[in-house]
């Protein structure tokens, strides 16, 4: 099972396991981490699962969609490293993964 290092907007380092196939926001849920609102049940709609990758893991991301990057332009915390945890797959090659958990909107 992947792991997966989530930081709270609070700065809490929680380190959780995850399914591979499950998307990132996801695992996050199912953790009871209750900062991922994640609106639309993951279907890259809504930007309130948006979190902030660590730039190590970046070139390991599939290419961003068009549909999510709009949806990123409306959040007044994104930056280079921002990403919708719904549209992120854990794998075995993404064990480590390392995001925090973004200001909300």
């Amino acid at each position: 099972m992947p792991k997966l290092i989530v930081v709270t907007r609070e700065g809490e380092e929680r380190e959780i396991e995850g399914d591979a196939g499950l998307s990132v926001m996801e695992v996050i849920r199912d953790a009871g981490i209750d900062e991922i609102l994640a609106l639309c049940g993951g279907c890259c709609s809504c930007a309130t699962c948006h979190v902030h990758v660590d730039p190590e893991f970046a070139a390991k991301l599939p290419k961003m969609s068009e549909d999510e990057n709009d949806l990123l332009d409306s959040s007044a915390d994104r930056d280079a490293t921002s990403r919708l945890s719904c549209q992120i797959e854990l794998t075995d090659a993404l064990d480590g993964l390392k995001v925090r958990i973004a200001a909300e909107d």
